[in-house]
């Protein structure tokens, strides 16, 4: 489902819930005891958009916000007006306003309106005014103390610190991907998930496809030995920068630029580190795979049961300047490169072979199979396909409307989960949360299903920074044949950030 399509979905689903007044719900009324409590940390474009579906869940109440930045400035997004409207129609207010600049929304300041608003207009009380805004999330840890729960919206360098400090403290989590933008960090946010009693949940997992299909016809031989995995992504659809922000514009009014910046080294505010775009730099984001490959492939290494990759093979682009009249070559490891190839090599698990997981981003795709070149097709922008020995499967990039190309030719299962209702899953995974958190009974997306996945992601990162070949020994989290490579795996705390 595309960004444009869930918003519109649960933008419908939380002004339907706005419009049924408190004493008509009769039965279906949850009292508030019976509620779970959440905060909600990072109230950026993407978390607010996330925000108004959670707040028409009636097994959840949002207590608090959480961001360093306070007022709606300087905030981009996929259209100008379409996060607007979407607000306006969850509380049921034509005349919200997000302030600051009056352009974007976002801001702890706008994700305290919309949740004051959204239970004011639900609960017939205009007076409604309980939720609380934090300007740090560990003052929000610290001082919550009836806290059931948080989720966590932030930039992807705060992602781990932020989760252990709340499962610490006894606190349920549910977190966008990654886990962590480091390989050791996302081991220790496993390792806590799995020594603490809490429920946790990485939300890509409500959204993956099934590889039901895709296994009967390799179970049953219909493309011979599977050898290959290839996944494709049109990310980045964000701007990406080949070099370093020279300019020091002012630190926009009410944002704490240090608070920010969390546990990574200080440096100068830029525009072009914060928001949509900070994803694109090593030190606060996970790039592509990390966006997308959440999507697309937890499935298919639970399938397949890809552990630790042996090997990671990077390929990626370089940006030219010139020094005066001469052209070189940009030394960048600060930032993910335009576009990559990144080869996985896995070794053999169970009946298994060994396999080899490809993953593109920027544009690049693999070369057009014969298969498709005879028939006069190409490849989609977006897709996944598998090879073997004998044949190849092709299917969307969430493994949806798989096809053989090649190979032997078989019906698919009559019953599968290959077109799974994405719009069911997405309304009923909120619920599920709150019900495991309520029973204490973990459901599948934990964190600790994340393990292998996270990892490939982190390698990915690793190997196009060093831009090198790793070999990579997990049993002690280590890459064996570059060592300046390690330092990539993990990060040099800054003082009140360290998680030990």
């Amino acid at each position: 489902m595309n960004r444009r399509r869930f918003v519109e979905l649960t933008a419908t689903a939380a002004a339907a819930f706005t419009i049924v007044p408190r004493h008509v719900l009769g039965r279906g009324y949850i009292a508030p005891s019976d509620k779970i409590t959440l905060a909600y940390i990072g109230t950026g474009t993407q978390g607010i958009r996330e925000l108004l579906p959670m707040l028409a869940v009636p097994q959840i109440q949002v207590v608090a916000v959480a961001d360093p930045n306070k007022n709606a400035i300087g905030y981009r997004d996929w259209d100008k007006d379409d996060l607007k409207n979407d607000i306006r129609k969850a509380i049921n207010n034509p005349n919200w306003q997000p302030g600051g600049d009056n352009l974007i929304p976002g801001g702890r300041d706008n994700g305290k309106s919309i949740v004051d608003g959204f239970y004011a207009n639900a609960n017939s009380n205009p007076n409604y005014n309980a939720c609380t805004a934090y300007e740090d999330a560990r003052e929000l840890l610290e001082k919550e103390k009836d806290l059931d729960a948080v989720k966590i919206m932030t930039p992807d360098h705060l992602h781990g610190v932020l989760a252990i400090a709340a499962m610490k403290k006894g606190k349920h989590v549910l977190m966008h991907k990654p886990l962590s933008n480091r390989l050791i960090e996302g081991k220790q946010v496993i390792e806590t998930a799995r020594n603490s009693k809490v429920i946790t949940h990485l939300v890509p997992w409500d959204s993956n496809g099934s590889m039901e299909t895709v296994m009967a016809w390799l179970n049953a031989g219909a493309i011979g030995t599977l050898m290959e995995v290839h996944n494709w992504t049109n990310r980045p659809v964000w701007p990406q920068y080949a070099e370093l922000p020279t300019d020091k514009p002012p630190i926009p009014d009410g944002f704490n630029w240090d608070l920010w910046l969390g546990p990574e080294a200080e440096r100068d505010y830029s525009p072009d580190y914060t928001n949509m775009v900070f994803r694109g730099w090593y030190d606060f984001g996970g790039g592509s795979m990390a966006d997308m490959g959440h999507y697309s492939l937890w499935t298919v290494f639970n399938a397949l049961q890809l552990t630790s990759p042996t090997t990671v093979i990077p390929n990626r682009s370089h940006v030219c300047d010139f020094n005066g009249a001469v052209p070189f070559r940009v030394n960048n490891d600060f930032s993910f490169p335009m576009a990559s190839k990144v080869q996985f090599k896995y070794p053999a698990n169970g009946n298994r072979g060994p396999v080899d997981l490809y993953w593109y981003d920027g544009g690049i795709r693999p070369a057009i199979p014969e298969e498709l070149l005879s028939a006069n097709k190409v490849l989609p922008e977006e897709g996944m396909m598998f090879v073997g020995d004998k044949g190849k499967i092709l299917a969307g990039f969430n493994v949806q409307n798989p096809q053989i190309i090649s190979g032997t030719k078989m019906d698919a299962p009559k019953t599968n989960n290959d077109k799974r209702n994405q719009v069911e899953q997405t309304s009923a995974a909120l619920p599920l949360f709150a019900d495991a958190c309520k029973t204490g009974k973990q459901y599948p997306g934990s964190f600790p299903e994340a393990e292998y996945l996270t990892e490939a992601v982190n390698l990915y990162a690793a190997a196009l920074r060093a831009n090198s070949v790793l070999q990579y020994d997990e049993a002690k989290l280590k890459i064996t044949n570059n060592d300046k490579a390690n330092k990539y795996l993990s990060r040099d705390y800054r003082k009140g950030w360290d998680i030990a």
